[in-house]
């Protein structure tokens, strides 16, 4: 803590009296300044601490300690001042080439990640849909090539897609291990091996030309063992077939699956959007999820200002106090 005096002198020939100013970080007696506003929004948004936890943190170490309501109250001028950052962050997403999109489920809401090399953005929501992404403003307006796990919902927007190849192995393992599906695990193990080789580059333009090849045939052995079935009268929805689906969905989507083999640049999988959404489930272990759509809202928008700084190198706390110092220190764009 700080103490701040300021001297009062008195004129010895017109006896007024004068008192120098305090800074204007302090405009009250008792004022917690930015370094401790800071370190209540760090351990609770980036450490997942809650809000009774964090003020006793904020006791143990120093004595005296915020109410919750003062952390929450943080929190939320923290959103209000990023507001201008988030409108930023939204236009240089929409200008990059490739675009990295996932999302996850909590009790009540659904949490949203557009993402590439050096921006991070987060979009809390109650639907998942469409309306989650309408919401967020980035991927309705967006034009470039979009890497998902062929959630139809992305597949209906009218850009590029990129397919993860990640989410097609672990399909491909199940429907060997667990239904004998011969050609998912051929095509499982023919997969593999041509990322192995890509990432030590040691794979050839005619090496391409193969593997796509075994990868047609792999694809049409698994049309062929798992014919169509009949739809049986008076039985709703769709005829469950996973393997033939499987099978159904390599076929169509082809080329966004296998797009990675044409661009050195573009990653095998998702894993930048699927690893920046994880910390949402080690939110909800440790502090449960959110009570109210504002709640998410200002963790979402706090959450993308740190995760943007942490991708270019930035200090995070460095960040966090130029919030409170209303002097917001943005990053590249």
């Amino acid at each position: 803590m700080t103490e701040y005096q300021a001297e009062v002198k008195i004129c010895p020939c017109c006896t007024a009296r004068q008192q120098a100013v305090f800074p204007p970080t302090v405009p009250d007696q008792v004022q917690y300044g930015p370094r401790v506003h800071a370190l209540t929004t760090v351990l609770n948004t980036v450490h997942f601490i809650p809000l009774a936890r964090t003020a006793e943190l904020i006791r143990t170490l120093y004595g005296s300690a915020p109410y919750e309501g003062t952390i929450v109250l943080n929190l939320n001028l923290a959103a209000e001042r990023l507001e201008a950052f988030e409108a930023q962050l939204k236009d240089a997403l929409r200008a990059e080439s490739v675009l990295y999109a996932d999302e996850t489920g909590s009790k009540v809401h659904w949490l949203h990640i557009v993402t590439c090399a050096s921006l991070t953005l987060y979009g809390d929501h109650q639907r998942r849909g469409h309306e989650a992404l309408v919401a967020m403003g980035v991927l309705p307006d967006y034009r470039g090539l979009l890497m998902h796990d062929a959630w139809r919902t992305y597949l209906a927007l009218p850009i590029d897609h990129a397919l993860c190849n990640v989410h097609l192995l672990r399909e491909l393992r199940e429907l060997s291990e667990y239904f004998q599906q011969r050609w998912a695990g051929n095509l499982r193990e023919a997969l593999q091996l041509v990322y192995h080789q890509r990432k030590i580059k040691t794979l050839t333009a005619e090496g391409i030309v193969a593997f796509k090849a075994r990868f047609d045939a792999l694809v049409m052995a698994g049309l062929v063992s798992n014919p169509a079935m009949e739809r049986v009268e008076r039985q709703r929805g769709r005829v469950k077939q996973s393997a033939r689906n499987v099978a159904l969905r390599c076929q169509r989507y082809r080329r966004e699956m296998l797009r990675f083999l044409d661009d050195e640049a573009l990653p095998f999988d998702n894993n930048l959007a699927e690893q920046g959404i994880r910390m949402m489930c080690a939110k909800r272990k440790i502090s449960g999820g959110f009570q109210s759509a504002q709640g998410g809202a200002v963790f979402c928008r706090i959450r993308s200002y740190v995760a943007t700084l942490q991708k270019q190198g930035r200090s995070v706390w460095d960040g966090l106090v130029s919030i409170f110092a209303d002097n917001v220190l943005m990053p590249a764009f």
